[in-house]
């Protein structure tokens, strides 16, 4: 009877561990840019919103079951892979990552304040400290890996969850939104690359990988789970990002006007008064902290196997890379013009990154025998050249803004 037992647990062991990382990665995507973006898009396109979420829930797809697979296959972080398609380049893609980390982190901690301002009233500040301290306390946890994991997955129901409901409050026109989702009235191609760059980008193209690496999970036999969870992780950013979309179209198609200097919170006042705002407060907080625990686990992983001090000592430089972004926040707030400029090279990331693992995928010193499809192949290098052309376009155009 022993015997039989064993195999069930080790499978439940299994689809948590599949299941953390599906939600590390959709709940560092969405964070305080995501709420932002999701509400202006959709105030500015309307129902027509919805087929930028289809084409982006596809290249999304396809970016990171390519990339999931490549990691889990060769059983290297991102970083190693790089390195061994170009000596050096997995240097390169470290420090922009890690670069991109701390000032998107920066953010994510002044939004997580943010949402407890609204909730209690204190100041930002104190706020963003607060949470600081929770996010720390996480990796202090023995078992920190399984306390991140439980905590990405709690907040992210918690905010799933609080946003159906204010969708449904505000009775939106489904059945116009799913027309208009695959015949729209206007399409703009900027908001699809906005989407993409900032549901898969930066950070976000390597954590669930790197987390499934952490947990063991790898090697061929191990594709059919992590496919499983590299979707799973972008169905569960496409539910929360369709709720909110269909909560700002039911506000939008009423007529109401919403703030576009705050337009998420507008939107949850709109549909609910005061305690639709308090729960923008609570959705916020949780985009917020999980996006700080997200940046910070895995902007450190990419420095994991550069040095053997540095993989012992991890717990103690994820702490130290929250607390930097909780005084960087505090003394100077969010550096702007920092934020513009290394976001525009968050978004050459990910062609970069996807590119050096299709290269990957079809190098026998890192995959083995393994034979990655055409289709994944063929899919993955149209996100590339998709990203690559907006991603430069958009660096251009802002380098002569940010220093003029």
């Amino acid at each position: 009877m022993e015997r039989k037992k064993q195999p069930a647990v080790k499978k439940a062991g299994t689809w948590s561990l599949l299941m953390g990382a599906a939600f590390l990665m959709a709940t560092s995507a969405i964070g305080p840019g995501f709420l932002t973006q999701t509400a202006t898009f959709t105030n500015t396109l309307a129902a027509s919103f919805g087929f930028v979420i289809l084409i982006s829930i596809i290249l999304d797809i396809f970016a990171q079951t390519n990339v999931w697979r490549i990691i889990a296959v060769s059983g290297k972080r991102g970083q190693e892979i790089a390195n061994m398609v170009l000596p050096g380049l997995g240097y390169i893609i470290a420090a922009i990552i890690v670069l991109g980390g701390l000032a998107f982190n920066i953010g994510n901690i002044g939004g997580a304040g943010l949402g407890l301002q609204v909730l209690f009233g204190i100041s930002p500040e104190m706020g963003a400290v607060i949470s600081a301290v929770i996010a720390v306390l996480i990796f202090m946890i023995k078992e920190a890996g399984k306390a991140m994991d439980r905590f990405t997955q709690i907040a992210g129901f918690v905010m799933i969850l609080l946003t159906v409901y204010v969708a449904v409050a505000t009775a939106p026109p489904v059945g116009h939104a799913i027309a208009k989702s695959f015949v729209p009235d206007q399409i703009s191609v900027l908001a699809i690359v906005t989407l993409v760059g900032g549901t898969v980008g930066g950070y976000i193209t390597f954590a669930g990988g790197h987390r499934l690496l952490d947990a063991g999970i790898k090697g061929k036999g191990a594709i059919p789970e992590v496919t499983k969870s590299s979707v799973a992780g972008i169905l569960i950013t496409s539910i929360m990002r369709i709720a909110l979309f269909l909560a700002v179209l039911g506000v939008v198609s009423k007529g109401l006007n919403i703030d576009k200097n705050n337009p998420a919170a507008s939107v949850f006042q709109l549909a609910a008064g005061n305690v639709g705002y308090k729960i923008f407060g609570l959705i916020m907080w949780s985009a917020a902290i999980t996006s700080v625990i997200g940046a910070a686990y895995t902007s450190v992983s990419f420095f994991k196997t550069f040095s053997p001090k540095i993989e012992k000592h991890s717990r103690g430089i994820i702490i130290g890379f929250i607390i930097v972004s909780t005084l960087i926040f505090i003394s100077v707030g969010q550096p702007a013009k920092i934020l513009v400029f290394v976001g525009s090279l968050n978004g050459l990331i990910l062609p970069i990154a996807l590119g050096t693992i299709l290269f990957a995928a079809h190098k026998k010193k890192i995959v083995g025998d393994y034979k990655h499809p055409i289709w994944l192949t063929v899919s993955g290098a149209i996100v590339v050249a998709v990203m690559a052309v907006m991603g430069i376009y958009t660096l251009c155009t802002q380098m002569p803004q940010l220093w003029s």
